[in-house]
């Protein structure tokens, strides 16, 4: 970056961010590192202490965010969190100074709506932006960025998106970008569900491992697994994609759900969530996504991957 972008990032919005976990600290720091006086709150004292030591204003509530900065990001980890912090005592709505919410966090178009509605009646506009890309394209501000809101108001952040990764504009409501964030990560999270089957029976078959994704990847069964998370994660044995099973499940629970109320009947979708859920049954929700195959593993009796 050149000194003369770095100055004019610089004359620009001091964003506040609440939730600085996973995704949230890098993109946070990334906005420290594009040299805006980010203002930010979580509940992680250690992540606060290393992004005030990379530049950050660090609040001692959320109130004091809202009452510092006109645009505030959210990236948080359940509709309930997320509904608690914009709309609670003490919350967003309470804030003097903000009048954009950009919502990074996945909780589903329901409770986005509710909230839009709640801060609208403060003068709060709400642009949902759900991303997508994982921890890894949150560092490299590659993220695919999911925007949906009052155009005027979508504009007005977009120069801080660019700092992040691609937006796609999806609409002009909140909750649009909540369904279309859904809906990839139901498909990514059946793709690696099916492929972990294939992979184990594969196996089971005697195939090399190495040389059933090469071919795969040659050919129409590929997909997001194939071409990344199983050479990446997988294949090496690191299980380090950095997104626990969880974390899918709450995903793929509120997909299901919304997919069913627009009409749709979800049969894969429904099987897919119950897999995710029993695997998060069996001591599973805090592993990563990418150990799915192990518990495939151990259902099928196959040796292999197990810990």
């Amino acid at each position: 970056m050149s000194s003369s972008q770095a100055s004019s990032q610089q004359r620009g919005p001091s964003p506040g961010f609440v939730g600085v976990g996973t995704m949230g600290r890098p993109m946070a720091r990334r906005l420290i590192e594009a040299g805006h006086k980010v203002i930010v709150y979580d509940r992680d004292e250690a992540a606060l202490a290393e992004l005030e030591a990379a530049g950050a204003q660090v609040a001692a509530s959320v109130r004091e965010v809202a009452d510092s900065a006109r645009i505030v990001f959210t990236s948080l980890p359940t509709p309930a969190i997320f509904k608690q912090v914009a709309l609670g005592e003490g919350g967003l709505i309470d804030g003097s100074a903000i009048k954009v919410l950009v919502d990074l966090s996945t909780v589903g178009s329901r409770i986005e709506k509710e909230v839009a509605e709640g801060l609208l009646v403060k003068g709060i506009e709400t642009v949902d932006a759900p991303v997508s890309g994982g921890a890894a394209g949150a560092k490299k501000g590659t993220l695919a960025i999911m925007a949906a809101g009052n155009p005027v108001a979508l504009e007005e952040v977009r120069g801080l998106f660019d700092v992040l990764g691609k937006v796609f504009v999806v609409g002009d409501k909140a909750g649009q970008g909540q369904l279309l964030k859904l809906l990839n990560n139901m498909l990514s999270s059946t793709a690696f569900a099916i492929t972990s089957e294939a992979f184990v029976a594969g196996m089971r078959g005697g195939l090399d491992p190495e040389v059933m994704m090469s071919v795969i990847n040659a050919g129409s069964g590929k997909n997001g697994a194939t071409l990344d998370k199983f050479p990446k994660h997988v294949l090496p044995g690191t299980f380090d994609f950095g997104f626990p099973v969880g974390s899918v499940c709450k995903d793929i629970g509120l997909a299901v759900d919304e997919c069913q109320a627009l009409g749709v009947p979800m049969w894969v979708g429904s099987v897919a969530r119950q897999m995710w859920n029993y695997a998060a049954m069996q001591d599973g929700a805090a592993r990563d996504m990418t150990e799915l195959v192990k518990y495939v593993e151990r259902w099928s009796s196959v040796d292999g991957l197990e810990d």
